[in-house]
């Protein structure tokens, strides 16, 4: 069962890159490409999927630095633009931790379905959702996201759970079904799954470890199915994201097979203040607005 999931993950992928592809040619032909640097660009998905691979995450990361690098990605593609520049790094990280890390069947697969239905819901609704909205709803994400972060660290260690279960049954198994479709609708607003992803996990009894395989598989499934919607509506940024891609593939690899060890836990507590300084300035820009309209 677990090979029919990854041979779903090529299929997947491999469409979404037809996909992709066709309307990156197109815009190209057309004079609709972004300005932006592909280099910085490129920068933010080395380093953002690196990170992911270690089980950081990658969106709220990506959101951060391109907004210090100046990328001039706008905040209403700014979902579009996450789901479609990491989809193609993720899918090789799912290869390569389904591989690795060993979880029960139908727990991996019933959760990958859920979150893949619920990206398919939320991609039509926050597509078309405008900039104030969005940057309330991942202002607020993310916030939520950084605390989550917070109580798992292993320094603060005050999440409930844990245990070495790889598989999940019974309520227990509808609890994460409904967890993991609520979170893929969330990862088209441009909201990490992994974080809600690990603690989920984690609470309901489950090996850490068995987190990978679950919150990786459930993005290389769901991403793309996310992606081919904002693609359509035209809600992301080209140039940016094909950058992303290609870099982000990079990293993925040295973090999988030449990374040894790191300080994960001091690195944490960077990212987590990072997301929170973004997460303040979403927030802000929100307001800004509502305040504007409001006069």
């Amino acid at each position: 069962m677990v090979n029919i999931v990854r041979g779903l993950f090529v299929a997947f992928v491999a469409v979404f890159g037809i996909i992709f592809g066709k309307d990156y040619s197109k815009a190209a032909k057309e004079g609709n490409i972004e300005e932006q640097s592909f280099a910085k660009a490129g920068f933010t998905g080395f380093f953002t999927d690196f990170f992911d691979t270690l089980g950081i995450g990658s969106f709220a990361p990506t959101v951060a630095i391109s907004k210090m690098l100046k990328l001039n990605i706008s905040d209403k593609h700014m979902p579009g633009t996450l789901n479609v520049a990491h989809t193609i790094p993720v899918v090789v990280e799912a290869l390569i931790f389904t591989t690795v890390i060993k979880v029960e069947p139908l727990t991996l697969t019933t959760l990958i379905a859920a979150a893949v239905i619920g990206s398919y819901i939320g991609a039509g609704i926050i597509s078309n959702m405008d900039e104030r909205k969005i940057q309330l709803v991942m202002g607020l994400a993310l916030a939520a996201t950084a605390v989550l972060m917070f109580l798992s660290h292993p320094k603060i260690d005050l999440m409930p759970g844990g245990g070495t279960a790889t598989g999940l049954a019974g309520g227990k198994l509808i609890a994460g079904i409904v967890g993991n479709f609520i979170l893929g609708a969330l990862m088209t607003a441009g909201i990490g799954l992994y974080a809600p992803c690990m603690a989920m996990v984690y609470f309901l009894g489950m090996s850490p470890d068995v987190a990978f395989p679950i919150m990786m598989g459930s993005c290389a499934m769901l991403m793309p199915v996310a992606s081919a919607k904002f693609i359509k509506e035209g809600a992301y940024a080209r140039k940016a994201s094909l950058a992303i891609a290609v870099c982000g593939v990079v990293g993925v690899l040295i973090a999988a097979y030449l990374v040894k060890s790191l300080p994960m836990d001091i690195l944490k507590v960077l990212v987590i203040l990072v997301i929170a300084y973004t997460s303040y300035t979403m927030l802000k820009s929100a307001t800004k607005k509502q305040n504007i309209e409001n006069k």
